[in-house]
């Protein structure tokens, strides 16, 4: 898999200066879509270059901490300003990396434009409360306060549009940051850091350390600096990140699995629904914590909505993501591939019926790259693995239902609580599932994908411990409620007793 040219090689950000590793090794960047193509050569660091960076932000953090929000939130707005100028430039080469297409990664770059200029907004409204004192001349009210250095670790799948949804609201509150970027996919921080510090952010504010979990994730939410962690990513490594903060009471906020759902009934718009379940179902390559892996369908137009679907899926381009007429892209990486290809072996033995896809992408343009087809499983039983268990990937697998109970049953049946939907024009069905469904997001007539940054993003059960990420929820994990009594009464009162 060699390059004609030499890669670009990139470096660690430590206290403002880009750094080398102490390990002096390296790890490739590939594109997935031609792994012939090598983006760079990003650090492979460690313990040592986890320490380096912890401390230049908990230096940092003494004066961060003390700059009035309003001024801190006037560098995210600057940042915000730089990702709209540069968005095209930012999405093209987050398509070289991660691989999905490029209205998506266009997608993914505005989120992080939303989320930027959200949070500078909230410098300006981190508001607390005054509240009456039951004592006289007594004045009681709370304020937030920041809690030190966060350290966070992000996933592949949005390379930009996650980092910021952790970053600003940790930097508008007055934290400081130490950002692991997931391995396949560091480029997009890497530009999201030189535009914070084009916009002004001081040294050692933020920094970024790149590497594997093992060697860069694990003594990162170790590290008795570090104040917090925030975590996307699977359940499993999830609760190792739970039970590493545990013993020092270390706050960390969890983003996991899903495996979301959509739900149709039978007096759905049928071919809206199918559009959503397209979208759901192969946006990103099936590669989202949102994605919409099932589909219940009512029996009464199940027979109809399997044709269509199926006949919508088998008409999907895939392709270099870079191509305008691309639908889907690649799988990000080889494990992931794998992965995809094994559900798709469960999903024949447990005796699903395989109407779409099913089969690895090899030949001619698809040589170089890891690409699947879009499959879809049929007349699946809601107990089958393949859907029951997180996937992440191109399949999607439909059940039949008897009706909306049945429906919401099945929905709220698997381990995992993040998102759903239902295609009703039954108003009374919509409030009916608006109030059983048990997952952090519902939609009504639109797939279970596209979260908006002033909203509230977080699942239940496996999906995460209970924080959320987006609006000003976020805000709550990145602060500290401090309550403030002011006794101006010039006597000693006792609270409940006086």
């Amino acid at each position: 898999m060699a390059t004609s040219v030499a890669p670009k090689v990139f470096k660690n950000f430590i206290d403002g200066e880009w750094v080398e590793s102490r390990g002096n090794t390296a790890f490739e960047n590939r594109n997935p879509a031609n792994t012939d193509e090598c983006i760079g050569m990003f650090p492979s660091s460690t313990e040592e270059d986890v320490n380096s960076a912890v401390e230049a932000a908990a230096e940092a953090y003494k004066s961060w901490r003390l700059v009035p929000a309003p001024k801190r939130a006037e560098i995210l707005y600057r940042a915000a300003e730089i990702l709209v100028r540069r968005k095209e430039d930012l999405a093209r080469d987050m398509t070289r990396e991660m691989g999905k297409i490029l209205a998506e990664t266009r997608g993914d770059v505005q989120e992080a434009i939303d989320m930027t200029y959200f949070m500078a907004g909230e410098g300006r409204r981190l508001f607390g409360k005054t509240t009456p004192s039951e004592l006289p001349n007594k004045f009681a009210m709370c304020v937030r306060m920041p809690k030190g250095v966060a350290g966070l670790i992000t996933p592949w799948n949005f390379p930009m549009a996650i980092p910021s949804w952790k970053t600003m609201p940790a930097l508008v509150t007055g934290n400081t940051v130490v950002i692991k970027p997931a391995t396949d996919t560091p480029l997009s921080v890497y530009h999201m850091i030189q535009i914070l510090t084009e916009a002004g952010l001081p040294r050692g504010v933020m920094n970024m350390v790149t590497g594997s979990g093992t060697s860069v994730g694990a003594p990162l939410m170790k590290h008795p600096q570090v104040a917090l962690v925030s975590f996307t990513g699977s359940t499993g490594v999830g609760i190792q990140v739970s039970e590493a903060c545990a013993p020092a009471l270390r706050p960390c906020h969890l983003e996991l699995g899903g495996k979301n759902i959509i739900l149709v009934m039978d007096d759905a718009n049928l071919d809206l629904a199918i559009d959503g379940c397209l979208w759901g179902g192969f946006g990103t390559s099936g590669q989202r914590c949102t994605a919409s892996s099932r589909v219940a369908v009512h029996k009464k137009v199940y027979s109809e909505f399997v044709q269509k679907f199926t006949a919508r899926v088998k008409t999907l381009k895939v392709g270099d993501g870079l191509d305008p007429a691309t639908q889907m892209g690649p799988c990000v990486n080889q494990s992931q591939l794998e992965t995809v290809m094994r559900y798709v072996e469960i999903g024949k033995n447990e005796g699903a019926h395989l109407a779409a896809g099913g089969n690895r992408l090899t030949d001619g343009a698809f040589a170089k790259g890891y690409f699947h087809e879009p499959t879809v499983f049929v007349d699946c039983n809601p107990k089958m693995r393949i859907c029951q268990e997180e996937i992440f990937g191109p399949v999607v697998s439909v059940m039949p239902c008897e009706g909306l109970e049945d429906a919401v049953e099945i929905a709220n049946g698997v381990k995992y609580g993040l998102s759903s939907s239902i295609y009703t024009r039954n108003v009374n069905h919509a409030f009916y599932a608006m109030r059983d469904l048990y997952t952090g997001i519902v939609y009504i007539n639109a797939p279970t994908i596209g979260a908006e940054t002033h909203l509230p993003f977080g699942g239940t059960k496996q999906t995460g411990n209970g924080h959320r990420e987006s609006g000003d929820a976020a805000l709550d994990f990145y602060s500290e409620w401090k309550t403030i009594y002011v006794d101006y009464s010039d006597k000693l009162q006792r609270a409940q007793i006086d």
